[in-house]
């Protein structure tokens, strides 16, 4: 498998309404807070901004409505240079998302999928070998695991944001080259399967690598060359909404140049830190020289 093949993401796009409380609400509470305009957001469109602003060339495969918010997206993409030929506007509204955050920057999130549910791996004609597949779960399953498939035959690196937590073929997930999840999908997906929510004991079961991030404990992986552990590094936190995008969209584009995994978490840890700086999920995307100055003041 070759570097710099180019990074394909497959994945949701959705228009974010962001309110900003003092704390978040309880069940059946009402909490008054401000309401920011609508964002572009959706972690397939997060993780290939993440990606392109960090220097990867990006395609990005997904639908939108014919509406407001699906002319949102579609603009955000394409000022991040994002190659947008595969995107589908559909008869569908585009996907909506009410984001709650409080003075802590911790988030509370429900999402409308709306026209991300006409997503289809067909509309991806061809995948290049050694291109990197970025995937998360926001699209429907069968199509994703589809393009699991489709990408293991075409020889194409394939990483799987299992986010949100939902299920996929046993053997899809077995094709992987690197699981993606956090703390909570890694206690779903362990209950699932039997073992600890640790990243060996999922990669003990699963065969492909595993990567679970940790938040403020920074993130650890494991693959068949064995463990790896990286910290994060300290902010001062605004919001958490986009951090874990931002972590995959930046692993994905490392692993793209040829970068090795431990190299790949430390930028992505680092490009995770600088979202969490900044209010919004794609707006908050830091570029690749922001990422590399944190890392050299460490």
């Amino acid at each position: 498998m070759s570097p710099s093949g180019g990074v394909i993401v497959f994945g949701a796009a959705i228009a974010d309404m962001i309110f900003r409380v003092e704390r978040l609400p309880g069940p059946g509470e009402t909490v008054l807070g401000e309401a920011d305009p609508p964002l572009p957001g959706g972690k397939g469109l997060n993780q290939a901004i993440a990606a392109a602003r960090d220097g990867a060339a990006v395609r990005f495969a997904g639908c939108l409505g014919r509406d407001a918010e699906g002319a949102l997206l579609r603009a955000a993409l394409v000022e991040a240079g994002v190659e947008t030929g595969w995107l589908v506007e559909t008869d569908l509204p585009s996907g909506r998302a009410a984001v709650v955050v409080d003075r802590a920057g911790r988030n509370q999130i429900a999402v409308s999928a709306g026209a991300n549910r006409r997503a289809r791996a067909a509309q991806i004609p061809a995948i290049p070998p050694g291109a990197t597949l970025l995937m998360q779960m926001e699209t429907p399953p069968a199509e994703t695991a589809a393009l699991i498939a489709r990408g293991r035959e075409a020889g194409a690196r394939l990483l799987l944001n299992l986010a949100p937590a939902a299920g996929l073929p046993r053997q899809a997930l077995a094709a992987l080259d690197l699981l993606i999840v956090n703390e909570q999908e890694a206690a779903w997906l362990a209950a699932a399967l039997g073992c600890a929510a640790e990243a060996a004991a999922l990669h003990a079961v699963l065969g492909c690598g595993v990567a679970v991030t940790l938040g403020e404990r920074g993130a650890q992986a494991a693959t068949a060359e064995g463990r790896l552990a990286v910290p994060a590094h300290p902010v001062a936190v605004v919001d958490t909404v986009g951090a874990g995008d931002a972590w995959c969209g930046v692993l994905a584009a490392a692993l793209d140049r040829g970068a090795p995994l431990a190299a790949a978490m430390r930028r992505a840890s680092a490009a995770a830190a600088l979202a969490c700086t900044r209010p919004g999920a794609a707006p908050a995307m830091p570029r690749a020289a922001e990422t590399e100055a944190l890392l050299g003041r460490r």
